[in-house]
């Protein structure tokens, strides 16, 4: 039997329908090819390679391949290029202290979400956050007990004037999360403080789980605070403070500082001994947009942009007023973080 031919208005109505379904199969094909690209942080890592086995320097490469390199602070520190480990883990930012790590990374969808995996000294995962944003900062306490991270949730830079953040703790003893810190109380120069604009990034702990500091910015300004894990508040110290990082010693904090307006150059690393309240600039005078590692008591690392668009170098640098330059410690490198035999 032959079928009669197709109306006009048919033909248009059948060709929509195939052109939904196969946009339908190509946006699934999209995401399962992102899900297999390597860039999933659940990655396992190279057989028997631990935070224990191969202390030394973590930091992101390539693509975000997680790598272990030597590192001594008696010496030079690790030669550019001498990376002696491959985790198998691929993260946006990565933070290894004491018992755990931490990889976040963007995670595959339509929407801009953002997978917080945090790991134990064997880098197996041992709890999945899932949380909206694009990964910006990760820290874990000295201990390894308390984890952070900060994402971009709108802007995707701190010297665009649209930006906001979103910092959320997780203590892995207890399990108790918080997918987001603006609930803190917040006390602004003594007084108790509300603002809808509040937003908190770049959080670093103390060695006793329960302190930790950060930047809060409300109205144009930023500002230092002192957080406090059980009591659920914070306080200001000092203005125009940055992405906060505490010493191995707890006694001094370094930091971004905002010498200038606008987005050309604006920072310059500086560092704040929390006894005096004093701050010195070091002797890195590029602008640094980077959450500054302490590698040990006296040198910081750090990330800048490298010859390649979209790429980054770590160098260090004195955290004191020394006439020493900055150096170059790995080129293609980000998220540098200092791991101890034994944690």
């Amino acid at each position: 039997m032959t079928l009669p031919p197709l109306s006009l208005r048919a033909r248009i109505i059948a060709l929509t329908a195939a052109t939904a379904v196969l946009a339908t199969v190509a946006v699934g094909y999209t995401v399962a090819a992102a899900d297999g690209d390597g860039r999933s942080p659940e990655s396992v890592a190279a057989p028997g390679l631990t935070l224990d086995n191969a202390p030394g320097l973590y930091h992101a490469a390539r693509k975000g391949n997680v790598r272990s390199a030597p590192y001594s602070s008696s010496g030079t520190g690790t030669a550019d290029g001498a990376r002696s480990g491959n985790t198998g883990l691929s993260c946006d930012r990565f933070y290894a202290s004491g018992r755990s790590a931490v990889c976040i990374a963007s995670h595959p969808g339509l929407s801009q979400k953002t997978k917080v995996n945090v790991l134990d000294r064997r880098l197996n995962t041992r709890k999945t956050v899932v949380v909206g944003g694009i990964p910006n900062r990760a820290r874990v306490s000295p201990s390894g007990r308390m984890v952070a991270w900060t994402l971009f949730v709108s802007g995707d830079s701190y010297a665009s004037s649209s930006f906001s953040t979103r910092s959320g703790i997780l203590d892995t003893r207890t399990g108790y999360l918080v997918k987001n810190v603006e609930t803190l109380q917040l006390y602004l120069e003594g007084r108790r403080y509300h603002a809808p604009d509040v937003n908190y990034w770049g959080i670093t702990f103390a060695d006793d789980d329960n302190r930790f500091y950060a930047t809060v910015a409300t109205k144009g300004k930023t500002y230092l605070v002192e957080g406090d894990v059980r009591t659920w508040k914070a306080r200001t110290l000092r203005r125009n403070v940055e992405c906060p990082s505490l010493s191995p010693d707890g006694t001094r904090i370094a930091f971004k500082k905002r010498v200038r307006e606008g987005a050309q150059n604006p920072w310059r690393l500086h560092v704040l001994d929390l006894g005096t309240m004093r701050e010195t600039p070091v002797a890195e005078t590029r602008s640094v947009d980077d959450q500054a590692a302490w590698l040990d008591d006296s040198t910081l690392a750090y990330a800048l942009p490298g010859r390649a668009k979209g790429t980054s170098d770590i160098w260090t640098v004195p955290a004191d007023t020394s006439a020493a330059t900055p150096s170059l410690l790995l080129s293609d490198a980000s998220s540098p973080s200092m791991v101890v035999a034994g944690g």
